[in-house]
């Protein structure tokens, strides 16, 4: 049996949610409203103690960690191949994931929280958010989830956020010079996990992620937006975060 235990099809869920999608791999679709606190609940936290998501349930065995998810589904199950076999172009899939997952995703995040998902959580009851804000296993998450939910974001962090974004932005364009997709000559879990943080980048970041700045990103979100999985994982989203695919699909003329 496989479940699947996810927010939105986009950050952190949508890695697997699209993995399992373009593998073509049959799954038990478990919605798990992050933004009222459905992780956190005691039935969750059975499931997993740390209350993060997403989970992947196999067979009995837990999993957790989205990025490292991809790769046991890539590993376990039939289905068009997503790690490259040839060495450097492997190794070239994990570096970008890192780089997504470590420098580029927190910074675009806490963009986005401070703009979107902070104003959607705050219009809960006051004291239903201390309560939900108390029930977070991990004191850290505790932080994060305070500052991420009242914009405890100082300018300097903001600015830093922008700055980082920006270049990674720079970085990307770079890395799309030479070679179709990420990791190289086939598209991998590096295009996966980059797309579940970038897919709404030129509507988030217009000034700086246009046609005439990063045309590559643009042509590779064009080619990515036209893969039959993307629209199908799309279809899971219940807010208004998983619409926003669709206006960047009018905006950069994606089919």
């Amino acid at each position: 049996m496989l479940e699947l235990y996810h927010w939105e099809p986009n950050a952190n869920s949508g890695k697997p949610i699209i993995t399992l999608k373009e593998k073509g791999v049959e799954f038990t679709s478990r919605y798990t409203d992050l933004l009222n606190f459905d992780q956190h609940k005691p039935e969750y936290l059975k499931i997993n103690p740390n209350g993060t998501i997403p989970t992947l349930v196999h067979d009995g065995y837990m999993l957790a960690e989205s990025s490292q998810m991809g790769e046991y589904i890539d590993a376990v199950f039939p289905g068009p191949p997503l790690r490259p076999a040839e060495p450097v172009e492997r190794w070239r899939m994990r570096w970008w994931t890192k780089f997504f997952d470590i420098f580029f995703g927190p910074s675009l995040s806490m963009i986005g929280w401070s703009i979107f998902v902070g104003p959607m959580v705050r219009q809960k009851d006051p004291e239903e958010l201390r309560q939900a804000i108390e029930r977070i296993p991990l004191a850290e998450r505790r932080v994060a989830w305070t500052e991420a939910i009242y914009n405890k974001f100082s300018e300097e962090e903001l600015a830093e956020s922008l700055r980082r974004v920006i270049h990674g932005i720079e970085v990307f364009e770079k890395g799309l010079a030479n070679r179709p997709w990420i990791a190289g000559s086939s598209y991998s879990l590096a295009d996966i996990n980059a797309f579940c943080m970038v897919y709404a980048l030129p509507a988030m970041q217009g000034e700086h992620c246009n046609e005439q700045k990063t045309p590559r990103i643009l042509d590779w979100l064009r080619r990515v937006y036209a893969r039959p999985a993307i629209l199908e994982s799309f279809k899971l989203g219940r807010t208004p975060l998983a619409e926003r695919a669709l206006d960047v699909i009018r905006q950069i003329g994606a089919t």
